[in-house]
């Protein structure tokens, strides 16, 4: 039995997270068409009766200022290089652009191969697709180009047979029922970030963190308390909306999620609070859950 380690790599949007969701057959990582969704770098399992797949669901790599962007970009780039198969991977609709050729270049310095994911197929015409296969295998030497609908589950078996072909380690790296290190806090703690992603305007949800304060579990219910954390006066005001209403909302979708989590009644109390330029705040960040290294 063999396992690999994969890195989904690729610019923000281009569908890792779907793509981690759909192979696990699970909502591990949360999933909205806003860019910088992701955040910190996730482990998802894979167990078949011959080798075991590991798959780290990076940040997008873009460019940014803040230290959040900073620790994002180190965060993608060092879990591809630590992979043993990177899977780059670009929105079919876009194709390969100026910023995708500024991270291949160190991706493919790192000398593992590098795969071609050309995600979203469903979206585009096949003579559309045809001509973005030609293009990318004319200008770059990928080990391989697959293209795949995450959504439809088209093209991932033959994704996940192809990728086995190049593993080499005959070591499990991890028990058969382990599925993944986004444990309960954090998938918490996304679960009502995405509420938030999904209800608030555009300039806010790149702004804000959500840190859960309290929990308690009994036979029946979960009780949470969490603060959202945000930079300014007006995005705070945004978040709580007139008379609570838009805070209100964000809890009611929360709690819809996490009751599939938990399986339980949930009672979330939600705080919100200012900290201005908190995503530039090393101390802020480690105390909001991203592991910034300590060296930097």
């Amino acid at each position: 039995m063999k396992s690999g380690f994969i890195a989904l790599s690729g610019l923000p949007n281009a569908g890792k997270s779907s793509l981690l969701n759909a192979l696990l057959k699970e909502e591990i990582a949360i999933v909205s068409p806003k860019a910088e969704t992701t955040r910190n770098a996730i482990i998802g399992v894979l167990n078949h009766e011959e080798n075991q797949m590991i798959f780290l669901d990076t940040p997008g790599m873009h460019e940014g200022a803040s230290t959040l962007s900073a620790f994002m970009n180190k965060e993608a780039f060092k879990q591809a290089d630590g992979a043993d198969i990177i899977f780059y991977l670009v929105d079919s609709k876009k194709g390969l652009n100026k910023d995708d050729e500024a991270n291949l270049k160190i991706l493919f310095s790192y000398e593992r191969p590098l795969f071609l994911i050309l995600t979203k197929i469903d979206l585009i015409s096949k003579d559309l697709l045809i001509r973005r296969i030609a293009y990318a295998g004319e200008k770059y030497d990928f080990a391989e180009i697959i293209p795949i609908s995450a959504k439809e589950n088209e093209n991932l078996e033959e994704l996940l047979k192809t990728a086995a072909t190049y593993f080499k380690d005959e070591v499990i790296y991890y028990p058969q029922d382990y599925k993944t290190s986004a444990d309960q806090t954090f998938r918490t703690s996304e679960i009502i970030r995405l509420a938030i992603l999904a209800n608030c305007d555009k300039e806010v949800p790149h702004l804000v963190a959500v840190k859960i304060d309290s929990f308690k579990e009994t036979a029946k219910r979960v009780y949470l308390e969490a603060t959202i954390v945000c930079a300014k006066d007006n995005h705070k005001a945004i978040i709580i909306g007139h008379s609570g209403k838009m805070l209100q909302k964000i809890n009611y979708a929360s709690c819809k999620k996490l009751r599939e989590l938990y399986q339980k009644k949930v009672f979330l109390s939600l705080f919100v609070k200012v900290e201005p330029d908190w995503f530039n705040s090393r101390h802020k960040l480690m105390d909001l859950g991203y592991f910034i290294d300590k060296n930097d």
